[in-house]
């Protein structure tokens, strides 16, 4: 994976395969930190204790369509190699919180990509499950939650062309204001 947009997308499809209803990404800049944060937590299945430690062995999945679990090694390393840090919480039955911390300015940092169609891509992909989205930079912050647009949106599926378009332009727009898009 290029971007670490789409780390976040294939997380959010391990939480939402997890069961969970409701799906949180908080993204922070800092640049006076030197630090980007990725902070993804549900309330899906959890892991257990057993289960949490192995999860970041690439040879091991839970999937039955492959033998090999990349999602969250790839990411891990990334955040290593960047001078980061990677941490996993998780309770059965209570859910997961996964946090990536990257050095903003590290050279072998990937970028972040298009935050506007990753968090449009899991809306549309998911349309039963509801996302809290944030993102924090210098220069402001954004914040979405679906379960709000729901209740503006009555019996319209969120996941109507018009309304994820809608979605995505007022997300797009929202963080070049604050300097958090490419």
């Amino acid at each position: 994976m290029e971007e670490l947009s789409m780390h976040i997308l294939d997380i959010v499809e391990n939480s939402t395969r997890a069961g969970a209803h409701l799906v949180r990404v908080a993204i922070e800049e800092s640049s006076a930190e030197d630090r980007l944060t990725i902070k993804i937590e549900d309330d899906g299945a959890g892991m257990s204790k057993e289960l949490c430690a192995k999860v970041l062995d690439p040879f091991f999945t839970t999937k039955t369509v492959r033998r090999v679990g990349l999602g969250l090694p790839l990411i891990a390393q990334a955040a290593h190699t960047s001078g980061g840090d990677f941490t996993i919480e998780s309770q059965e039955g209570k859910g997961t919180r996964i946090t990536a911390v990257f050095r903003l300015s590290h050279i072998d940092r990937q970028p972040l990509g298009r935050m506007a169609d990753t968090v449009i891509a899991m809306i549309a992909g998911n349309p039963l499950v509801d996302f809290c989205y944030s993102h924090k930079s210098d220069q402001g912050s954004y914040s979405l939650d679906t379960r709000e647009i729901r209740k503006v949106l009555g019996d319209v599926p969120i996941h109507h062309t018009e309304v994820l378009m809608f979605i995505k332009n007022s997300i797009h727009e929202a963080l070049i204001e604050i300097d958090a898009e490419p």
